[in-house]
């Protein structure tokens, strides 16, 4: 890993094209073209422009992995389990890969929900009618509950 420790635009743009397009940093920094992790984040700190287009990039990493979960979901793997039997023999058995593209797409769901968690992290709506609901409930149960406190 090349350790460039001149920031040019030009750089900075390959890197986040890369992350956009679903790489990861590592992955981008293993490229001898690219600078090193240490000195990318070096450049966040130092660069607040730069600092601005790495989180674009992210936030378009986070819509690369949410478009990646349909591919995944939609493309079988066929994979193969050997096996063998107690008579020595080998068997072979061909599958889908369920399990496996499971993982790919939950892995995905968990890093775009961090990356945009407005956009793909867990909703918590609360209505405040809900709420006065609940409360008028709660208010008919205690004057149950005190009704029948009294005819006791």
């Amino acid at each position: 890993m090349a350790s460039r420790l001149v920031f040019t635009q030009e750089i900075a743009d390959a890197i986040c094209d890369r992350l956009a397009s679903g790489l990861s940093l590592r992955a981008v920094c293993r490229n001898k073209a690219m600078p090193s992790k240490s000195t990318v984040f070096k450049w966040l700190a130092q660069n607040a422009a730069f600092a601005d287009q790495y989180a674009r990039a992210r936030e378009a990493q986070a819509d690369t992995f949410v478009d990646e979960m349909v591919a995944i979901a939609d493309t079988p793997k066929i994979g193969q389990k050997t096996k063998r039997t107690g008579d020595g023999k080998v068997e072979v058995t061909t599958f889908d890969m369920t399990e496996h593209r499971r993982l790919q797409i939950e892995t995905r769901k968990w890093v775009a929900a961090r990356m945009r968690p407005k956009k793909y992290g867990d909703r918590i709506d609360v209505d405040q009618k809900t709420t006065h609901e609940a409360g008028d409930s709660i208010k008919a149960l205690m004057d149950a509950i005190d009704g029948r406190t009294r005819t006791k």
